[in-house]
């Protein structure tokens, strides 16, 4: 592991997201579908840093993107526009029991207000990040079922932490060269730098 990325100066000025599982996909004579999915799932993105001076940022981001080692190291990056959940939850969160590899309903507990379909989750000691996909509410006894995508790659202990704001994801660089371009100058001639970055979760 690398470090985490240094989002307080290398603000994004775009990103996209990337859901990937390969699947295989064949039909039958009779034109009966059958598929098969090959690998685990994984998000990836792509983000473009803000034009910016290397005394102000770029400086640091070459620093750290030279510690990467191309794809060689795990870093952790927290994207901005999904670092909070869209829901009210609070609390300490906790799984409820023990879940298999597999499962995709996850009980919890410890849990106020409501996390919402399309929130990122990790729980503790997995480098998985998961997506609700359905909007779950705790009840009277501060108690709820969640729904992720995709199903736990690594079986969860009772009472591990649920993360939801904040959640970091383990990242690498995909590409083995990395450039950063320059776009002109500011009003005084200082050169403003610009920088594009694609990583993928690492499992």
């Amino acid at each position: 592991m690398s470090g985490a990325f240094p989002i307080s100066t290398s603000k994004f000025e775009t990103l996209g997201i990337k859901s990937t599982q390969n699947t295989i996909v064949s039909k039958s004579l009779s034109g009966k579908k059958l598929s098969r999915q090959v690998d685990n799932q994984r998000f990836s993105f792509t983000a473009s840093i803000i034009t910016a001076k290397r005394s102000d940022v770029y400086g640091e981001l070459m620093a750290f993107i030279m510690k990467q080692r191309s794809s060689k190291e795990n870093f952790t990056i927290i994207p901005p526009e999904l670092e909070d959940a869209r829901g009210n939850v609070s609390g300490t969160v906790l799984v409820n029991g023990v879940h298999a590899v597999g499962d995709t309903t996850i009980d919890i507990d410890a849990m106020t207000g409501t996390l919402k379909a399309g929130d990122f989750v990790k729980f503790a000691s997995h480098n998985k990040v998961y997506m609700v996909v359905a909007d779950a509410t705790a009840d009277g006894s501060n108690e709820a079922t969640i729904t992720i995508e995709p199903p736990l790659i690594t079986a969860l202990a009772d009472d591990s932490i649920v993360t939801y704001d904040n959640v970091p994801f383990t990242v690498h660089l995909t590409n083995d060269i990395q450039e950063f371009g320059t776009v002109g100058a500011d009003k005084d001639g200082n050169v403003l730098y610009k920088f594009e970055l694609d990583v993928e979760e690492t499992l």
